[in-house]
């Protein structure tokens, strides 16, 4: 089973429909999911995620950090849910009362999947949401969240989240490629998918670069099993 999700950031000025159906196509058998972002979302519109992904048959992931209060976030995720979309990530850093506690409730009443952010992968995430991570991971644990995302470019992040965590949580690790880390390495930490985005979707052969990724990280996930 395939531990790669795809993300689908759509550069500016290009053909927006037609970018992401390629991509779509030539990945969907190589993928566990494809994550789409605010950028795409923003760009098509709710509406027409349906349309663009219509050919899948992978989870589809709406990566909107939601940070609101509870009312707000429920009313996004019902919207998503129109368009199909499989889970949701929002941040940790909103709490759980009258935040975090309505999303789950609402998310799970429409089967979609509650995905909270409690580290990121950028430098500033040390300044602020990493000195609470331990309090992130205890709240996604309460709140029984079907995941967590930790940055692979910070090993050590990941392995404290699976500390705390257990195998209650799955993690899913933004980073590999164009960020620096590399395929396998946070899955060798205890991350349970790796998130890869433009190193895929701006080559030249998307298809032929996933399966060098995938190469890679099952090499490196052996070694460190081994």
């Amino acid at each position: 089973m395939s531990k790669v999700v795809v993300a689908l950031d759509p550069p500016p000025r290009v053909e927006l429909e037609s970018w992401v159906k390629e991509r779509v196509d030539c990945l969907e058998e190589l993928v566990s999911s494809f994550k789409v972002g605010l950028p795409l979302v923003l760009r098509t519109g709710v509406s027409k995620l349906r349309d663009l992904f219509s050919a899948s048959s992978k989870p589809l992931i709406a990566d909107l950090k939601l940070a609101d209060i509870g009312d707000i976030m429920s009313y996004v995720v019902e919207v998503l849910a129109d368009a199909d979309v499989d889970a949701v990530i929002s941040h940790a850093f909103v709490g759980k009362y009258g935040a975090l506690d309505s999303l789950v409730r609402k998310s799970e009443e429409l089967g979609i999947k509650p995905i909270l952010v409690v580290s990121m992968s950028h430098p500033g995430s040390t300044e602020f949401i990493d000195k609470h991570l331990s309090e992130f991971v205890s709240m996604a644990l309460e709140l029984r969240v079907w995941g967590v995302v930790a940055p692979a470019t910070r090993r050590e992040v990941i392995s404290k989240v699976r500390e705390l965590a257990g195998s209650e949580l799955r993690i899913l690790s933004p980073g590999v490629g164009a960020q620096g880390a590399e395929p396998g390495s946070a899955i060798c930490s205890g991350a349970d998918y790796e998130i890869v985005g433009r190193a895929v979707t701006s080559s030249s052969n998307p298809k032929e670069t996933l399966k060098k990724i995938i190469y890679e990280q099952e090499k490196r996930v052996r070694e460190c099993r081994s």
